[in-house]
């Protein structure tokens, strides 16, 4: 069997993931391209109130000024032109798992979402390239005032649609880049979180994306609102099948945690090699308030990915722990940013790269301490594990620290597997494969354990997958 294995390194096995349904009569899908006449079109077939419509328009002339980051991994083939910016299955959006179409239901159902909704969840929605077409709530969450839903749905809510318009792009502004305007422009889908004061809940929230469709973007907006004392974990994954053309996602997650909250947020990106993943995601933490970002990057053929903590509220706490996986054709560019603007405020990032099969993976983060931050503190441990002689792995931390009050470490290392831990190993009877996967895994175990258990299950499956490529 491990012969076998070690044939076929072409490729890796991501049927898992790489299966897909072809768009039908049925799908709306928006011309190719970035115009007015574009983003009005969208916004008239969403019914976007008003001011939505004015923001988008706005957001599409900031995007037009503002130009690409020369900084990080090149992103000259990909081309907005030949990008649909919105796919509509057709379908609207269900609260019943059966009454979805049946081919969307089969594409979540191999991914094991309403599995995972049945034993472990107490929430989940389902977006299929640009719509959700799937939200459910348990009933005992709702009861406790919980409030979960398609984010298009609480815009247009009389109850909800006046903090939507309060909270919406104001931590992830158009002028932010350029993919932030671009995403202000043609947003579609994504949640809609609020937890009310003092609310505890004991099981995850979960959205899941699927962008199915070929040449096209897709924009979710997700943006939770954590009230004072309250409690939220919140899930992320993401998925894509393979294409011969560039496909693009340009989300954006904002994350408003008020004082003496919590809110752990965990993402597992699983994009196709063909994506450029130009994700925004930020987090406004108060007084007393924890954020934690746990992170798993792996596939798209380009990522930009800095979640960023902004600590505002004295003794304020920020954790980001991450792994990325950069394999043949990759270049993931990712890292974490920590904003200090509070006395006795506290960061900690720890990250772990790997890189295989001539993949880049870059290690950039930011961690800025200002004046008023005295008694703040800042930690920082990068490390990365290149498999072979091809790939490469770089570490660009910046740190800016301005009061003299301010406890700042950093940490990184760089090395490869270790020869003589992969001849023990053999030494024991073990298969040279499953040695430099067993060490692989270990790497990653800081990660995987800080991650729901079904998600550790399939990061470390992926890990398995990505090291068939390198025997």
């Amino acid at each position: 069997m491990a012969g076998t294995d070690k044939t076929q390194i072409d490729d890796i096995d991501r049927s898992m993931y790489d299966f897909r349904y072809e768009e039908t009569k049925d799908f709306y899908r928006i011309k190719n391209g970035l115009t007015e006449e574009i983003v009005e079109t969208l916004s008239k077939e969403k019914g976007d109130p008003e001011w939505m419509m004015e923001f988008r328009l706005n957001s599409l002339k900031v995007y037009n000024e503002l130009k690409v980051p020369e900084w990080g991994p090149s992103i000259d083939d990909l081309d907005i032109e030949n990008i649909a910016t919105y796919v509509r299955p057709n379908t609207k959006m269900q609260a019943k798992w059966e009454d979805v179409p049946d081919d969307i239901k089969d594409t979540f159902e191999k991914l094991g979402i309403p599995e995972a909704e049945r034993t472990s969840l107490a929430g989940v929605g389902a977006q299929y390239d640009s719509e959700l077409v799937y939200h459910n709530v348990q009933d005992e969450v709702a009861k406790q005032g919980v409030v979960y839903m398609g984010f298009e749905e609480a815009l247009k809510s009389e109850q909800w649609g006046p903090m939507v318009k309060e909270y919406f792009m104001t931590l992830v502004t158009p002028r932010d880049h350029k993919f932030a305007a671009l995403h202000g422009a043609v947003w579609s889908g994504g949640s809609f979180v609020y937890v009310p004061k003092g609310v505890h809940l004991s099981f995850p929230l979960q959205s899941y994306f699927r962008l199915n469709a070929k040449g096209a973007g897709q924009y979710e907006h997700t943006l939770i609102i954590v009230d004072e004392d309250a409690d939220l974990h919140f899930i992320e994954g993401c998925s894509a099948p393979k294409y011969n053309v560039a496909n693009m996602h340009a989300g954006c997650v904002e994350l408003f945690v008020k004082k003496g909250a919590h809110l752990r947020y965990s993402t597992i990106e699983n994009w196709s090699k063909n994506m450029y993943n130009l994700n925004t995601k930020r987090a406004k933490v108060e007084e007393n308030a924890t954020i934690e970002w746990v992170s798993g990057s792996f596939g798209s053929h380009v990522s930009y990915l800095y979640p960023e903590s902004d600590l505002v509220g004295k003794n304020a706490k920020a954790e980001f722990t991450g792994i990325t996986f950069a394999g043949n054709g990759q270049n993931l560019d990712t890292g974490a940013k920590m904003v200090h603007r509070a006395p006795d405020t506290t960061s900690l990032i720890t990250t772990k790269s790997i890189s295989k099969g001539g993949g880049i993976s870059t290690y950039r983060s930011a961690v800025y301490i200002d004046k008023n931050s005295s008694g703040a503190k800042a930690s920082v441990s990068c490390q990365s594990l290149m498999l072979d002689s091809e790939s490469r792995s770089d570490t660009i931390p910046a740190m800016t620290v301005l009061t003299d009050e301010a406890d700042v470490g950093h940490e990184a290392k760089i090395g490869r597997i270790s020869s003589d831990a992969i001849f023990y190993l053999m030494s024991r009877g073990i298969p040279e494969d499953e040695a430099r996967s067993m060490i692989v895994t270990g790497f990653a175990n800081p990660v995987s354990k800080e991650l729901p258990l079904e998600y550790a299950v399939e990061m470390n499956n992926l890990i398995r997958l990505e090291m068939k490529g390198t025997l």
